[in-house]
């Protein structure tokens, strides 16, 4: 029998005291996955534009709801006019966020990308100017930005059953979530060797991320298990990410 193409191994366990069962992509997790904006990263436009250096930020980013919202306005307000490009032209259209045509609040466009998006040239450099205004201040970018921003590319999923018991599965971003027309889309980031280059695990790297979507007693869970793989890697590994498999 020939093994599926997109192959994952997965952790799971039970927080009683939270009615709820983890579940875990530790593929994905224990993965050397890493964010390469700025460092020929192709973006998500209809084909490669590691030129542009927009990365995903290349359409508005939709929030989950008005505490997201508020958060995010608030740390607009921090921005100079030094660390924002496109403050000006923000504060001619009313604010960086609006609801669009069909009803959701997103961040405007500006030249074809989110405004909140610092181009090529720009003083603060090219990137989003809350992400960099965050690390400027020796902040965390997550307590920042839209959640769907900080997020990439982790997901958690929520299922109730019929008894009201929670199945949490955290794991990696998919073509599929990206809804109607997401196998058109230029999504590539977690699917293609390029991005897995990192000097460390998903699970490190992107330990505060993980921390916000799970909780602390998930994550340390999480961290003991993985510990345990790793000091036992000689006789137990874990199974290598599908992506790798098409480096040549």
């Amino acid at each position: 029998m020939t093994a599926p193409d997109d192959l994952h191994e997965w952790l799971s366990f039970e927080a009683d005291d939270e009615h709820r069962t983890w579940l875990f992509d530790l593929t994905f997790l224990a993965s050397n996955w890493d964010c390469i904006f700025g460092k020929g990263c192709p973006g998500v436009l209809t084909g490669p534009a590691a030129d542009a250096e927009q990365g995903c930020c290349s359409y508005g980013a939709h929030f989950t709801g008005e505490p997201d919202r508020t958060r995010v306005e608030a740390m607009i307000a921090r921005l100079g006019d030094d660390e924002w490009q496109f403050k000006a032209t923000a504060e001619a259209q009313g604010g960086a966020i609006h609801v669009n045509e069909e009803g959701d609040t997103v961040t405007r466009q500006a030249d074809d990308a989110c405004i909140m998006l610092n181009r090529p040239g720009h003083p603060a450099g090219a990137g989003c100017a809350l992400h960099q205004a965050a690390l400027a201040r020796d902040e965390r970018p997550l307590d920042w930005k839209p959640e769907v921003c900080w997020q990439l590319p982790l997901r958690l999923v929520d299922h109730v059953d019929e008894n009201g018991h929670v199945t949490s599965t955290l794991r990696e971003w998919k073509r599929r979530d990206w809804g109607e027309g997401g196998q058109e889309f230029h999504w590539w980031c977690t699917e293609d060797p390029l991005a897995f280059v990192g000097d460390r695990a998903v699970y490190l790297s992107l330990r505060d991320e993980i921390v916000e979507l799970v909780g602390q007693s998930a994550y340390d869970h999480l961290i003991e298990v993985l510990d345990e793989r790793r000091d036992r890697r000689a006789s137990i590994v874990i199974l290598p990410h599908p992506a790798l498999s098409k480096r040549v």
